[in-house]
């Protein structure tokens, strides 16, 4: 039983230490099997060759006096056109119809007092903007859209704002839709043949973009950064690697397309099932540029046709992407630990509507857990501590049979039943800890309610590193990590409490966990450290409460 409970506790460390990445990060994309006769399948093809095929198709059907070198523009400057509303403030530029920023209104860039709001457009435009729409030959970057003013008003809640182009015998009609309290855009594209021929070519949605990670943010190398897609009711988060070498096109209807990061993302959500496919690139060092690809239409002369978008840009909030709708909320990725991590988080934010503190939401959370778990860790502990009072005997028996070791156990097995001992009894609540331990961590890491959520006194963002300043820069740490070191106190104290049958060699090595642990947490999430500190207290009082009892 000692030696079970060594290895254990060894393994419990050891999942906490690359646990993560191996659940969440070591996963790629689903392989792509063929499907039965009749079922549309997803499959990767290559986008050079998709696209050579458009634009060899696009070129041969326009008759030669409608082609021209460039989009039609006006002798001028191209305008940004402002985009006021009450969750963000948007500029767009009638150089390709594209959004060149947009500031989220309540979320700031950092914790600071002074930070400017979190800007979801990361990229200068050298290697494209999100929102550029190309048709056939006409390319995005050349298209020049005219805009009907330079600031879009609201009539209500609503606001509209029609950009139009023309050029290589088409017309280009982009009529936006924004709503006053909604992260929401709708996108309407009205292509226009008006030349005397027939044009072919397919519409295509463009977003380019680089990451928008919090700087410092613990444990931002095992979240994803990058392109992801929903179809087929299965969410694909996208490696870099898969597109490193060449454009990656994934066929299908897509529920969603969108460049994701931890808090927020940019989403291209298709009207309609005109959408086939989607193409990702890489640009520079961290960048992405897709594309959603629709069906190749033709176009006869004076013909016309119109795609249609949702878009969402904004914050991962759970609750306001289920009000979007088309699966979006299936971005939030909880992964294996849904189904506890999904009623965790609505237990922090019923807490957190009451006491207006996710410190305090975390702390009831974390009661709440122990009081489900007690009465197991209850029937544990006092396994443990029978078997530490049949520890004698147990000696005893293994020196009288020492020179027969399966009679020995058999011994052994026979004591546990006769005192009604579990041997692995102290084990159960220990691995219970651990699906719970990683769902909270997901909640606590993930989820964009605790960024920048302040707790008390030096804690002021319950997803960052716990840290005192002192007014010098401690090496590696920078402050003091105050909680940290209580936590690890209190699992010290802890394992000092708990009933042991080890030798002395073993109870060495469980009292270095502790350390082992402190380490490992310094710079985890605080929240995640407040969870195991308040539930190493809890632990602790019911060790107190039995070690009172009479068994």
């Amino acid at each position: 039983m000692d030696i079970y409970r060594t290895f254990l506790a060894i393994v419990v460390s050891f999942l906490i230490l690359i646990g993560y990445q191996y659940f969440f990060v070591g996963f790629g994309p689903t392989e792509v099997t063929q499907e039965s006769a009749g079922v549309q399948t997803e499959t990767v093809t290559s986008a050079a060759d998709s696209e050579k095929k458009n634009e060899v198709s696009a070129v041969a059907a326009q008759p030669s006096q409608a082609l021209a070198n460039n989009m039609a523009r006006p002798d001028r400057e191209a305008r940004l056109v402002t985009v006021d509303t009450d969750v963000y403030t948007a500029l767009l530029t009638e150089e390709g119809g594209a959004v060149k920023s947009f500031i989220l209104k309540d979320y700031k860039e950092t914790g600071a007092e002074d930070s400017p709001g979190m800007q979801l457009i990361k990229v200068n435009g050298d290697q494209g903007l999100p929102l550029e729409f190309s048709w056939g030959s006409v390319a995005p970057v050349a298209t020049f859209y005219e805009a009907a003013a330079a600031e879009v008003g609201f009539t209500g809640n609503t606001g509209k704002l029609v950009m139009t182009g023309s050029g290589n015998g088409l017309s280009i009609e982009r009529t936006y839709t924004f709503n006053k309290d909604s992260y929401v855009m709708e996108l309407a594209v009205r292509v226009k043949n008006i030349s005397s021929g027939v044009l072919q070519g397919s519409a295509e949605l463009h977003q380019s973009n680089t990451p928008f990670r919090d700087s410092g943010q613990p444990g931002s190398q095992f979240l994803f950064v990058g392109p992801a897609y929903y179809m087929h009711d299965s969410l694909t988060e996208v490696k870099a690697g898969d597109y490193e070498d060449g454009p990656k096109t994934v066929e299908g209807p897509m529920d969603w397309a969108a460049y994701e990061g931890t808090y927020f993302m940019c989403g291209i959500i298709p009207v309609g099932d005109s959408v086939i496919s989607t193409t990702m690139q890489k640009f520079g060092e961290e960048g992405v540029r897709m594309k959603v690809n629709s069906t190749l239409d033709t176009l006869q002369a004076g013909e016309e046709k119109v795609y249609s978008y949702k878009l969402y840009f904004g914050p991962k909030k759970l609750d306001i992407l289920k009000s979007v709708g088309s699966n979006l909320n299936k971005a939030v990725n909880f992964g294996w630990f849904d189904v506890i991590a999904q009623p965790t988080l609505w237990l922090l934010n019923i807490f957190h509507g009451i006491f207006k503190n996710y410190g305090i939401a975390i702390i009831l959370v974390t009661i709440i857990f122990k009081a489900v778990f007690w009465p197991i860790t209850q029937k544990g502990l006092k396994s443990m501590k029978n078997m530490q009072k049949l520890q004698p005997k147990m000696v005893k028996l293994k020196e009288k049979y020492k020179n027969d070791p399966t009679r020995m156990n058999q011994e052994v097995m026979n004591l546990y039943k006769t005192y009604k001992v579990n041997p692995l009894g102290g084990c159960l609540p220990m691995v219970l800890q651990i699906p719970v331990f990683f769902a909270l961590y997901k909640v606590l890491l993930m989820c964009i309610e605790l960024r920048h959520a302040p707790f008390m006194l030096w804690i002021t963002d319950l997803s960052a590193p716990d840290r005192l300043p002192i007014g010098i820069d401690i090496p590696y740490l920078g402050g003091i990590p105050v909680l940290t070191l209580l936590m690890g106190g209190s699992m010290f104290l802890q394992q000092k409490m708990t009933p042991t049958t080890a030798d002395p060699t073993q109870a060495k090595i469980m009292l270095f966990l502790p350390i082992l642990f402190t380490f490992m947490f310094v710079n985890f999430a605080s929240g995640l450290v407040l969870y195991w500190f308040v539930n190493n207290l809890l632990a602790i009082l019911q060790q107190q409460l039995l070690n009172r009892q009479k068994i």
